[in-house]
């Protein structure tokens, strides 16, 4: 029997009745019939008890972090192949090899994010990223996945989540570049949760217009629920995917898919790990891998006290020292345990902890349907993070990775022209590819021009098509040397 639009309104409305959030419908008869269908669609893909129960944790009251009972180093593999760890490197390299090759390897990349914070109005992966040819994020990723399926002669498909917010532009933006030469039928895309934005002092959901209410992304989190309610977990299912690869749009020199790496995962049968940098200094902003009451977990650097942030070795190295960079494989199997396992309410699936952010949103006034631009926090956001599954893992290892070789995120708007690059901003990206790109060069005998400071006087790009690794390099036709000041293009 087909539900109509009155019986969904009188059933909105006993929903957001009976947890004082009523006022959502305020303008409802205002509303053309499209526009009152769109407003409807949209408390109903909420849960609403649960919107109830985290306005009394989360924003009415402010959960204090607690200090867990335990917290301890968490053991890595070194990035450097040490005598120790030499043979079983080799034999995970021949694991995670195998693995590529029988197909069982998907890449997963989060992108729900838009490129707001660099000045960019479109989805963060359409982001031109690279230093000469300005290869958009997506492109970056495309290229690394053809270098893997040229070198192992396997398809890797490539689960893209993306947001309601930037959703048909970024499956546009695909269509526009016809996949990036990949195979269109290989790629999927679907869109994560949202998640209403509360005013900050009466818990109030937020409306964005008379018919629609104030909505943001639930955060990376949200992903592993997402895998499983699009259909992308039969998918992987159906081509025999067993190991998902898990990254973040923002970083242009990622590993996507790493066979020593997944070779570690697989041979010490864990269901998610990790890869880490070894924190610059101590208060350095990236989360921090522990063992936390004996399961692996990351504590973000704020919570971390300051006695274990600035705690040393002998060796003077930082104890607490795994920067967490949001690089992950992760076990199909665990990811639908995740979904299926039975709750407190008897009820299938798994809840992630949620975090709250005090932040700007543009709302309406509810007396005078006008646009409210704030100029000062008015909301809290929720969001979950992925990293929260990890202790739900039975076994977890993390693995050391390179910060020039495979980390140089593009999250920040650059600075005005002269001035040292921000951290984390397209041009210190661009800095750190040409400068790996110089190291791989020479370590293949080109003479790199360099300043006074060790930088590179250069600019120079090698596109992921053509290399991944520095013995990608050999045998190539390189210069003998790059001039100073020239820019580069392998």
């Amino acid at each position: 029997m087909t539900t109509t639009i009155t019986q969904r309104f009188e059933a909105a409305k006993a929903c957001l009745d009976a947890i004082d959030q009523g006022h959502v419908l305020k303008f409802y008869d205002e509303l053309d019939e499209s526009e009152q269908n769109n407003l409807l669609t949209e408390i109903e893909g909420i849960d609403w008890p649960e919107v109830a129960a985290l306005v009394k944790s989360h924003v009415l009251s402010k959960p204090e972090f607690a200090v867990p009972d335990s917290i301890e180093p968490v053991p890595w593999y070194p990035y450097n192949e040490t005598k120790e760890v030499r043979a079983k490197y080799i034999e995970a390299r021949r694991v995670g090899e195998k693995l590529i090759k029988e197909g069982k390897v998907a890449a997963f990349t989060v992108a729900g994010g838009q490129g707001s914070r660099l000045g960019w109005d479109a989805p963060k992966g359409t982001f031109p990223a690279t230093p000469i040819r300005k290869l958009p994020l997506f492109a970056c990723f495309a290229e690394y996945i053809h270098n893997i399926q040229n070198r192992f002669g396997v398809t890797i498909p490539w689960y893209v989540m993306t947001s309601p917010l930037n959703h048909n532009d970024t499956v546009a933006f695909f269509d526009e570049h016809k996949c990036f030469g990949l195979d269109c039928k290989d790629i999927m895309f679907f869109p994560q949760a949202m998640f209403p934005a509360l005013d900050m002092n009466t818990g109030k959901v937020l409306m964005a217009g008379k018919d629609a209410i104030a909505l943001s992304p639930n955060g990376h989190g949200g992903s592993l629920k997402a895998l499983y309610t699009s259909g992308a977990l039969s998918d992987m299912h159906q081509r025999g995917i067993t190991q998902l690869s898990y990254t973040q749009v923002d970083n242009p020199n990622v590993r996507m898919i790493d066979p020593l790496f997944l070779g570690l995962h697989e041979l010490d049968k864990a269901e998610m790990s990790s890869k880490m940098l070894p924190k610059a200094y101590p208060k350095e902003k990236m989360g921090v891998i522990c063992i936390v009451n004996g399961k692996t977990s990351v504590i973000e650097y704020t919570n971390l006290p300051d006695e274990l942030a600035e705690e040393r070795d002998d060796a003077g190295e930082l104890v607490y020292k795994c920067g967490n960079t949001a690089t992950h494989a992760i076990r199909i199997d665990f990811i639908e345990k995740l979904n299926t396992r039975p709750t407190e309410t008897g009820s299938g699936g798994f809840a992630l902890p949620w975090n709250r952010a005090e932040k700007k949103v543009a709302c309406i006034d509810m007396e005078s349907a006008e646009p409210i631009e704030p100029s000062t926090p008015n909301a809290i956001k929720l969001e979950t993070f992925v990293f929260d599954a990890l202790p739900l893992a039975s076994a977890s290892i993390v693995y050391e990775t390179d910060r020039i070789d495979e980390f140089a995120p593009i999250k920040n708007a650059d600075t005005p022209a002269g001035e040292e690059p921000a951290k984390d901003s397209a041009e210190s990206s661009k800095r750190l590819q040409t400068e790996r790109a110089a190291r791989w060069l020479e370590a293949n005998r080109v003479k790199i021009p360099r300043k006074d400071d060790g930088s590179v006087d250069a600019v120079i790009e090698i596109p992921q098509i053509t290399a991944i690794y520095p013995d990608d390099l050999k045998g190539k036709k390189l210069p003998s040397k790059i001039e100073p000041g020239a820019e580069v293009l392998l």
